[in-house]
């Protein structure tokens, strides 16, 4: 080692904590600015209802739940309304400060048609609610939900933009559970509330911390009558969160995959993923790209372009959702010849996530603690990634 590379070495440390403490700046001002922009979501009026409580959140900022006194629930979902949960036997009390959709339990043949809920659902045992998809068998990795396609528990009701109207008159469905997206096809929303047909819009993917979207889990199991089930759950991905080290491991990171065109498709500074990384103890490449205050969004790169930034990470991860899985090293450099110059390559730190990745809000809290052990060298028991061979 001649002294100009010996010199580099000795300040890299000094240089990546430098780095990482304007990063912890900087992440500490985007999330006031973003906290600002999207505070947790008031509830509101619950008319002649007195209220006994309100649900305790700890990530979760696009809902809020008020418990009343005569037992029933006011689920308030920022920019989507409210909905009255009414347990069997009850009366629903009169309630004001605008439309509310009366939810009475228990709630039956569901039309799911976001799929981020649908392993709320399964880790809840409640796939019995759920009558009805808006994805086909083979597009779940959920093996719970497929069996129940397959086994025609569960049908295909068509797609959010063009549900099966009929089938779900049929099957009275009692709620529609649908992503953003129906946002795309207003006209539908209104169409299933003039069929009498509940639409609660789930907001999860608005959720700047990763496991605010597992609280969502939250919601469900009011709507399901499984708040305790709920509460258990998702405080195991907090205790398993939790028990990563808030040190940073001195390691980069950068998560993408390739397109069709030959392009490489990163994350955004300030998506959930890049917060995940962080939460390992990882720095992310991308950190400073794109718009920081979003919860979530991809970042479209030229090659050269994400090869400048990438080459140096000491691991990169394959986002298998969008493009597949891949297997082996061979199989990456298929898809782009440049990856081969990459120092993680080189050195073996390449890693894949598993395709069920997108599908388990349910189990954010062990990726995130996955990345750590793919930090840190520990890579045994490994829950949603696996190394390329």
């Amino acid at each position: 080692m001649n002294s100009e590379t010996a010199g580099a070495a000795s300040c890299r440390p000094q240089n990546m904590t430098a780095r990482r403490r304007m990063r912890v700046l900087l992440g500490l001002l985007l999330f006031a600015l973003s906290a600002c922009a999207s505070q947790p979501v008031q509830t509101q009026d619950t008319g002649g209802a007195p209220v006994s409580g309100k649900m305790e959140l700890s990530y979760a900022t696009q809902f809020g739940v008020e418990v009343l006194s005569d037992g029933c629930s006011m689920i308030t979902i920022n920019e989507g309304g409210r909905f009255l949960v009414v347990p069997e036997g009850r009366e629903a009390p009169e309630v004001t400060g605008g439309d509310v959709t009366v939810l009475r339990q228990p709630i039956k043949n569901i039309y799911l048609a976001a799929t981020s809920a649908m392993c709320l659902f399964d880790a809840l045992d409640a796939l019995g609610s759920v009558t009805m998809s808006g994805t086909k068998a083979d597009g779940w990795y959920i093996e719970n939900a497929k069996a129940a396609m397959e086994r025609g528990d569960i049908v295909y009701a068509g797609k959010y933009s063009a549900p099966d109207y009929e089938l779900l008159m049929a099957r009275d469905c009692g709620l529609a559970v649908e992503s953003t997206m129906i946002s795309h096809a207003p006209e539908v929303k209104e169409k299933l509330e003039e069929l009498g047909i509940g639409v609660l819009v789930e907001r999860s993917s608005y959720e700047t911390h990763p496991l605010g979207r597992t609280e969502w889990i939250k919601l469900y199991g009011v709507l399901l009558g499984k708040e305790e089930l709920a509460e258990k759950l998702f405080a195991e991905q907090v205790t398993v969160m939790n028990g990563v080290s808030a040190e940073s491991t001195g390691k980069t990171a950068a998560f993408f995959y390739i397109n069709s065109a030959g392009g490489a498709v990163a994350r955004q500074g300030g998506d959930y993923i890049a917060r995940m990384i962080e939460l390992a103890g990882g720095e992310y490449v991308f950190a400073g790209e794109g718009d920081n205050g979003s919860a979530t969004g991809s970042l479209n790169l030229e090659m050269e372009r994400f090869y400048a930034a990438a080459k140096d990470a000491d691991v990169i991860i394959y986002n298998s959702s969008i493009d597949g899985e891949v297997r082996t090293v061979d199989e990456l450099l298929a898809k782009s010849h440049l990856l081969a110059d990459f120092k993680a390559v080189q050195t073996g730190e390449v890693w894949c996530t598993s395709k069920n990745f997108f599908q388990e809000t349910t189990g954010f809290g062990l990726l995130i603690s996955d990345m750590h052990r793919v930090f840190t060298g520990d890579t045994t028991e490994l829950n949603y990634l696996y190394r390329l061979s």
